[in-house]
Formats: C-alpha cells, sequence, structure tokens
C-alpha cells in the first residue's frame, strides 16, 4: 500500500523545522506543512469525502495549494488541480466531467470559481489568507493517511487532444512516487537544495518536478505566483536558490534581461527545461550569463510526466536526451512499425510513469495507450548514439510561453458567436512566447463582427493565455475536397 501523502509525513519526522514552502516572508516549515493538512483531511472527512472522491484545487502558486493537495491525497481523495485562471464555463466542466462535488479556489478568482461550481452542482470553498487558520482549525485533524493501492489514481490532471473537450489523465499513487524518485535521482536532489517554484503547481511540470520532488527530498521550494523575469531573479539571489526548474520562455526572459549581470547566481547547481524544446542559442546564452548547466528533457501529463532526459555527464544541446530509467521509448510510423535511427516517426512510451488512462473515457485510453505502449501525438528522430530530438508535434497544439492551448477548444467557443461560419485557430510564431494564438474566419451572409470584438468575445469565456490575440476576417477558409479546412494553407501577414 501507497500514499504519495507519505512522503510529507516522512519529511516532516526528518526535517520538521525547516522551511517546506514559502513565498516571500510566508513560509511553511515541514511540521507546519504537515499539520496543516491533517486538518483538511478532517475536513474532508467530516464532509463525507474518502478514498476514491474527486476535490478541485484551483489556486496560483501559494503555501496553501500544498496544504489542500496533501490534505486531499492524506484522506485518500483524488487531486483534480485546475488553472486559475479558468472561466466559468470551463471550471463546470472540469468539477462535472471528474464528479467532484468540492473545490477549494483562490479568493481573488472567487467569482468564477463559484460560478462555474454552481453550475456543476459542486461547493466551492473560497481560500483567503486572513481567514486560512479559521478554516484548518473548524475541523480535527486526521494524522493517518489512507492506504492506497499503488495503482489507485491520486490526480487527475487535464489535457486536451485536437478533438473533443479536455480529457482526464489519471496518474497514479505509482506513477508519481517513482516519477519523483527519477527526478530526485536525475537532479541528484537533498535536503540542501532550494528550488525555484515558478511553474504553476496545477501543471505536471511544477507539480511532480517542483512541489513533489522538493518535499520528497526536504528541501525547500520557494514561490512565485506570476512569473516576472526580475522577480524570479531577487528570488534566485535572496533565497540562494540551487535548482532551477522552467520552461524555455523563462529562460529567454533571464538571458535577455537588462540588469541579469547585478545579481548573485552563484549557488545554482542545476537548470531543468521542459515544457517546449529549448533552442540551442537560448541555453548556450544562459549557461555561459549564469555559469549553470540548463538539462532538457521530455514529457506530457500522460507521462507524470518525465519521460526523457540529459545527464550533465551525458548531454546533446538541442536533444531531450534519453529515456529515463525504467521508461522506453520507441519511434513508429503510422502503421505502428519500428523507423530506422534518423528517420522522424511518433515517439511511443512504456513505462512506470504512463497513465491509468483518461478518465471516464475508455474509447480515448485505448486510442492512446495500445498494447501498453502510450502514443505521444510528437514526431522526434533518434540519433545513431540514441539521444531523441524533437521534429514536430502531430497534435495540432500551440504552446504559448509554456501553456497549451488546443484550437478546437477555441473554434468551438468562435462557433458560439452567431455572427461566425468557419473558425480556425492555429498557432504563430513570437519571438517571446514561442508561439501566439491567432484565429482566422469567415462571416456568416450578413453577419457583422470586427476582429476587436471577436477577441473580446472569446477572452470572455477562457482563461487569458488561450485567447487569440490576432483575428482576421476572410471572405473563406481554404479547404480540400472533403470540404476539411486546411490550415496549412493558412497565411498570416
Amino acid at each position: 500500500m501507497v500514499n504519495l501523502a507519505d512522503s510529507l509525513v516522512h519529511a516532516a519526522t526528518a526535517y520538521a523545522d525547516r522551511p517546506a514552502v514559502k513565498l516571500d516572508d510566508v513560509e511553511l516549515s515541514y511540521a507546519q506543512l504537515d499539520q496543516a493538512s491533517q486538518h483538511i483531511a478532517g475536513l474532508l472527512a467530516a464532509r463525507g469525502i474518502g478514498p476514491g472522491d474527486r476535490v478541485g484545487i484551483m489556486l496560483p502558486n501559494v503555501p496553501h495549494w500544498g496544504v489542500l493537495y496533501y490534505g486531499v491525497l492524506r484522506a485518500g481523495a483524488v487531486a483534480v488541480p485546475m488553472n486559475p485562471l479558468l472561466k466559468e464555463r470551463e471550471v463546470a466542466y472540469y468539477l462535472g466531467d471528474s464528479g467532484a462535488n468540492l473545490l477549494f479556489a483562490w479568493h481573488g478568482f472567487g467569482a468564477e470559481a463559484q460560478a462555474g461550481a454552481k453550475l456543476a452542482d459542486a461547493e466551492a470553498i473560497l481560500i483567503e489568507p486572513a481567514g486560512f487558520l479559521e478554516l484548518l482549525g473548524s475541523a480535527a485533524p486526521v494524522a493517518d493517511t489512507v492506504d492506497r493501492a499503488g495503482s489507485d489514481t491520486a490526480v487527475i490532471l487535464y489535457t486536451s487532444g485536437t478533438t473533443g473537450q479536455p480529457k482526464g489523465a489519471e496518474l497514479t499513487h505509482d506513477n508519481l512516487t517513482r516519477n519523483v524518485e527519477v527526478g530526485l535521482g536525475l537532479l541528484n536532489a537533498t535536503s540542501d537544495d532550494v528550488v525555484f517554484g515558478g511553474l504553476p503547481l496545477f501543471h505536471v511540470f511544477g507539480q511532480t518536478c517542483g512541489l513533489n520532488a522538493a518535499v520528497s527530498a526536504g528541501s525547500c521550494l520557494t514561490l512565485l505566483p506570476r512569473f516576472d523575469p526580475t522577480k524570479t531573479l531577487e528570488i534566485l539571489q535572496r533565497d540562494k536558490v540551487t535548482i532551477f526548474q522552467g520552461v524555455p520562455t523563462m529562460y529567454v526572459a533571464l538571458v535577455n534581461h537588462p540588469n541579469r549581470a547585478d545579481y548573485d547566481l552563484s549557488t545554482l547547481r542545476v537548470c531543468a527545461s521542459g515544457g517546449a524544446a529549448m533552442p540551442v542559442e537560448v541555453m548556450t546564452s544562459f549557461e555561459k550569463a549564469f555559469g549553470c548547466v540548463v538539462l532538457e528533457g521530455y514529457g506530457l501529463s500522460e507521462t507524470s510526466p518525465i519521460a526523457s532526459f540529459n545527464l550533465p555527464e551525458r548531454r546533446r544541446p538541442g536533444s531531450i536526451g534519453t529515456p529515463v530509467p525504467g521508461v522506453e521509448f520507441r519511434i513508429v510510423d503510422d502503421a505502428g512499425n519500428d523507423v530506422p535511427d534518423g528517420q522522424p516517426g511518433e515517439i511511443v512510451i512504456r513505462g512506470h510513469n504512463v497513465m491509468k488512462g483518461y478518465w471516464g473515457k475508455p474509447e480515448a485510453t485505448e486510442a492512446a495507450i495500445k498494447d501498453g505502449w502510450f502514443h505521444s501525438g510528437d514526431v522526434a528522430r533518434r540519433d545513431e548514439d540514441g539521444f531523441y530530438f524533437i521534429v514536430d508535434r502531430k497534435k495540432d497544439m500551440i504552446i504559448r510561453g509554456g501553456y497549451n492551448v488546443y484550437p478546437r477548444e477555441i473554434e468551438e467557443v468562435l462557433y458560439e458567436h452567431p455572427a461566425i461560419a468557419e473558425a480556425a485557430v492555429i498557432g504563430v510564431p513570437h519571438a517571446e512566447l514561442g508561439e501566439e494564438v491567432a484565429a482566422v474566419v469567415a462571416l456568416k451572409p450578413g453577419g457583422s463582427a470586427t476582429p476587436d470584438e471577436l477577441r473580446d468575445y472569446v477572452k470572455s469565456k477562457v482563461a487569458a493565455y488561450k485567447y487569440p490575440r490576432q483575428v482576421r476576417v476572410v471572405d473563406a477558409l481554404p479547404k480540400g475536397p472533403t470540404g476539411k479546412i486546411l490550415k496549412r494553407e493558412i497565411v498570416l501577414d
């Protein structure tokens, strides 16, 4: 039997008075984090929430996130992390699809959270610093962690393909526990490390490699709710950060910061990059500027996430490295046959990191996991030394500043506008964000809508990082012989 929250119990025993998570002047020791999570477990028990029940967590990167997360896990329940930027309709979908009857939401995003919870017939508890101790004190602590099987679901992380609504990837206690162990080994993390916590905790990268890894090692995770390069440099210097984890756009912002030389980052020991391909030029410039090696890896929500990684003694810039211990890769063609080294094909993955399946979607699970191999939808090639290089994305996904944006979701919103006849959403290159979201639409006969109006319409219905900054109205969209819109033929000036 296993429970991901056991790592917190062990850390609280070994490192009781050491800082676990902090946000500027607010700091929780391991003992405090453990005790607070016991009260959340008690609160859930008092509400009849137990093993297998789903609970939403919709907070930015604040210490309360860890309290709620480990409290939910401690109770044997399933955490459903949610982006705090989600709007009412999105909140309702996540809660309704997962069957979560309770949502913990940060007070600053309370209106959308409460409205969405109401639509889903769920309860929203707003979390604010002033009343948090009172909330904790409202329930008796439950010290024991509920025993769970390794194959039991610990977390449901919502992800999406190019069709349909987001899907909940079920990550088990074994998935996450093993992936944390792998991550600690790759970075040689110990209780002496200070980890930068600027990656969103609701995302698998920040959650596994940030919070869970730090707690398992007894390290300190120093949080940043919203990435800002100046504030990041201040935190790295102030807290003597040793492990930096980020997406390429963060590295671009730091290396191009005009005052980067004013900060002492000599404590940095290792940097990890994921979420999108890092340009070799950026990696080289960062290492030269900050004197710290950058190790690039690869993974997905469905792989907990770490699937491959570069090692300090064996790395290749531009590569996503080699599969981590216990994980296998193959590069296959559309028929599932292995392709020769150097040739592009889809990455398929097998190992302890692969999700249990998509929550409530057996057909989607069967389509993604065939004969034990998870089909990533990413196109890559392998060189003769076994290093893997991402070539393209098979999925029609846009990565904007490290956030995944799925065109179909935005197109569905556009189609709800009464003037829209056709819509296509694509990614366009952007110097700082990597990609920007763009929409090309054709109006119905007699329909009237300006690009600004359409942009604002979508902005009101989806999270801020998703709406198209560029909107173009055209007479008609290019189509193939079957009438399918051909996105590859759409050209934006």
